[in-house]
């Protein structure tokens, strides 16, 4: 057993209480830190006790479950929450994908526990009767992490094969369109009035259940915290109720006392005889073996069907090979490009390479750090980066990472400090934060690319450096960074902002800015604290419930 600390990955189901399994509840209350999304830390707030809490916001779970490692291999004992079942969409398989990547085995490194939960597809239809009683899949139409194409290949398959279908994160304030196609690809397969059960909120405050209709779906509010349970073509609503029969074929007498199949018979294939039985046994039974019998001779249901296949077909006396289909997996590569630290004009080759490389599925979007970044479906990123390489970009990775944004050095007439700006870009650049870093650059004391309200702010002025931390940009106490350092010598600035960087990076909490954790640790690298948010009163903002 390692002596190292523990992991718990804990799914707490629907978020009630009573739907919270005991060995969940024991799991958080086990633990010296809870890590996970802040809508769901106020859905468990009253079972926790004196734990270090640390949440962030949607979309950051690499960087809970960065952390959650982190201080598991510290020795502490680690929850990292999900909604539903932390298997199904949720937390389980990034925190593994994390370990792996530091080359964790089961035998040596951290002890891991996979706490399941009630998952949304379970507790939604509950609340809809019984529309999962038959096969039945879950599809979650969020694209951020999965190309469209493939969702929408899924959905089709799934209409096809008649699944019943839940989907998840069908839609959200900026992604519409998704539930909207889902909605035309089953209509292609499936009755109008297929039953649809859509439930918000399911076992929550704010619980919403709707019973409608494939057509009429979209007329009802549906977003991220909605459910949508599509039913196949048993599927029947009765008393408001979506039920899916066990199975397409009756099998058994409900007002009849004594049933005319057990249950084991009803399994033989004399009382299914069109069910297809696992043929062959030890080599493949071709058309042409088919039909070389006679009509009364095929008597087993492979041979029948590959019979009515081939008249249906035209089949050749080719033989009858099943077919296997390699899905090919694209993954969405997201970098920004710019021409260089101090350089800000793009050469029209240039910009022919970036139309090139995007092609008509990926998209460009200019940025407000200076930077145009791309978004490309691609199973050949390193290609990518070579083909921009070669085109004299500037290439750096997004998210989570120190950005650099450096001014033009009046289109390079005061170059004095370029050589320090294209170091610090070098040493630091791209380098993964707890957030996202900012770091401005100025040539001059004019200060015209505001550094000052990045949260690290370098002016070259008199031939020395000045320096802001802790810059608050947004929010209506935004506020520039504070003055920690005047006149650092150059041959110092590099050394100075790497060792702020590194500090930041050990000690942050996953998701707090940099101002934040100024205020927080209240010295930085030596830099002592000092409170400048404006001292006004607020009225709450019209937007603000």
């Amino acid at each position: 057993m390692s002596n190292k600390g523990k992991l718990f990955v804990v799914g707490f189901g629907p978020g009630d209480f009573k739907h919270i399994t005991h060995r969940a509840v024991e799991a958080l209350q086990e633990s010296d830190f809870i890590i996970g999304y802040k809508t769901y830390m106020d859905l468990i707030q009253d079972l926790l006790v004196d734990q270090t809490i640390i949440s962030t916001g949607m979309t950051e779970e690499v960087t809970r479950a960065q952390e959650a490692v982190k201080q598991a291999e510290n020795g502490k004992k680690v929850a990292v929450i999900s909604s539903g079942d932390s298997g199904v969409y949720g937390m389980a398989g990034l925190v593994y994908e994390v370990l792996i990547e530091k080359g964790w085995k089961e035998e040596t490194g951290v002890e891991i526990e996979i706490v399941p939960g009630i998952s949304a597809i379970n507790s939604c239809a509950s609340l809809l009767g019984a529309p999962v009683m038959h096969d039945s899949c879950t599809i979650s139409l969020s694209d951020h992490l999965t190309p469209w194409d493939l969702i929408a290949k899924r959905v089709e398959a799934a209409a096809q094969a008649d699944f019943v279908i839940a989907l998840y994160n069908p839609r959200s304030g900026r992604r519409t369109r998704q539930i909207v196609e889902a909605q035309k690809i089953l209509l292609k397969y499936r009755s109008p009035n297929t039953p649809v059960g859509l439930v918000k909120s399911a076992y929550r405050e704010r619980q919403q259940v709707v019973i409608t209709n494939l057509a009429e779906m979209l007329n009802y509010e549906i977003g991220m915290l909605t459910t949508v349970i599509i039913g196949n073509s048993s599927t029947f609503l009765y008393d408001n109720k979506l039920i899916t029969p066990r199975g397409y074929q009756k099998k058994y007498t409900l007002n009849a006392e004594t049933q005319p199949l057990k249950p084991h018979q009803r399994l033989q294939k004399e009382a299914e005889p069109w069910a297809l039985e696992q043929e062959p046994k030890a080599e493949s039974t071709s058309a042409v073996a088919v039909l070389t019998k006679a009509p009364e001779e095929r008597d087993s249901s492979f041979e029948i069907a590959m019979d009515a296949l081939t008249r249906v077909s035209g089949m050749s006396s080719q033989p009858f090979e099943p077919a296997f289909i390699q899905q090919k997996i694209e993954s969405i590569f997201e970098l920004a490009v710019s021409p260089g630290v101090a350089n800000k004009q793009f050469t029209a080759a240039q910009m022919i390479v970036l139309a090139e490389v995007v092609g008509e599925t990926g998209t460009i979007e200019y940025t407000p750090n200076h930077q145009i970044l791309l978004k490309v479906p691609t199973t050949e990123p390193e290609r990518i980066t070579e083909q921009l390489q070669a085109a004299g970009f500037l290439l750096s990775p997004v998210g989570n990472v120190v950005t650099l944004k450096a001014c033009d050095f009046c289109d390079g007439e005061k170059t004095e400090a370029i050589p320090y700006a294209e170091e610090l870009q070098k040493v630091v650049g791209g380098m993964e934060m707890p957030k996202e870093l900012h770091i401005g650059f100025n040539g001059c004391g004019m200060v015209c690319y505001r550094a000052v309200m990045d949260d690290i702010g370098i002016v070259f002025r008199r031939g020395k450096f000045d320096l802001f931390l802790g810059a608050k940009p947004v929010g209506r106490t935004a506020h520039p960074g504070q003055p920690v350092a005047e006149g650092i010598e150059p041959k110092r600035l590099v050394e100075t902002i790497t060792n702020i960087v590194e500090e930041y990076k050990q000690n942050a909490h996953p998701n707090e800015r940099l101002f934040k954790y100024f205020k927080r640790a209240k010295v930085l690298n030596g830099y002592q604290y000092q409170d400048i948010t404006p001292k006004i009163k607020l009225e709450p903002a019209p937007c603000e419930d």
